[in-house]
This record gives C-alpha cells, structure tokens and sequence, in this order.
C-alpha cells in the first residue's frame, strides 16, 4: 500500500511521520521536511503563515524555500531575513534552513482551508527559470 506518506524509524523502532513525500525537499543530498521548518518558522513572533517548498537550484538541485506572511508591525527586509534564517538554524539540522524567504500578504488555499503547497511549488519553479534567464 503506497500512501505517499514518509516516515523515519527510530532506534526504539517507532515510526515517526516526517512529510507526505511531494512535500520532502532533496538539498545537496538531504531530505527536508517542508511540514519541519514550517512548524519551527510558525513560532517565531513575526511568522502569521508560511509555506515551505524546494526550488530548483543548479548547484544544489533544490533549496529550501519559505512563503511568509507576516503578523502586523513586522517589516519583510533583510534583517528579518536572517534573523529567521538563524531561528529555523537554531531550532532544527542547521542545512534544513530556508535559504530563500519570500514575503507575501496570502498563501494559496483551498476551499477548505488546506495549503495549496502545489502552487507554491509551481511559484518557486518560476521564479528560478526567471533568475537563470536574467
């Protein structure tokens, strides 16, 4: 029975979800939960929403990508950048921070509520084809 789901065994042979399988992240030879660094960004004070996905990378064949939207009296500028760059770092496996951050004001949902990680997938595919033709 394939479910598409990924899970890890531990050393007391317990199984541990990680992530739906389209949702890991393959980085330079890691697998990344997106799920993982979503739930650490949604702690931090700034982070309202977020969506993690892998975008295509030459040297890498994915990074981590994170679609932020932010609570109000937060500003989207490189300083905040970094500093949620550093807090994902000091939550988790230092390579599963999102090397790229994107600010925006909504996240693509379903009806019912559910994140359209598809769409955001398809966004950060364009958004690498745009900077590899500029």
């Amino acid at each position: 029975n394939i479910t598409g789901d990924i899970y890890i065994k531990d050393a007391e042979g317990y199984f541990r979800y990680q992530a739906r399988s389209d949702d890991m992240i393959i980085s330079a030879g890691y697998n990344i939960a997106g799920p993982e660094v979503e739930t650490v960004l949604l702690t931090h004070p700034a982070v309202a929403e977020c969506g993690v996905v892998g975008q295509p990378d030459d040297e890498r064949g994915q990074i981590v990508k994170a679609y932020v939207v932010l609570n109000q009296g937060f500003a989207a500028d490189a300083a905040l950048t970094r500093t949620l760059q550093e807090y994902v770092k000091s939550a988790v496996a230092p390579f599963k921070y999102p090397r790229a951050v994107e600010y925006v004001t909504s996240l693509p949902r379903t009806e019912t509520g559910k994140l359209q990680r598809f769409e955001l997938r398809r966004k950060a595919a364009e958004s690498a084809a745009s900077k590899l033709a500029s």
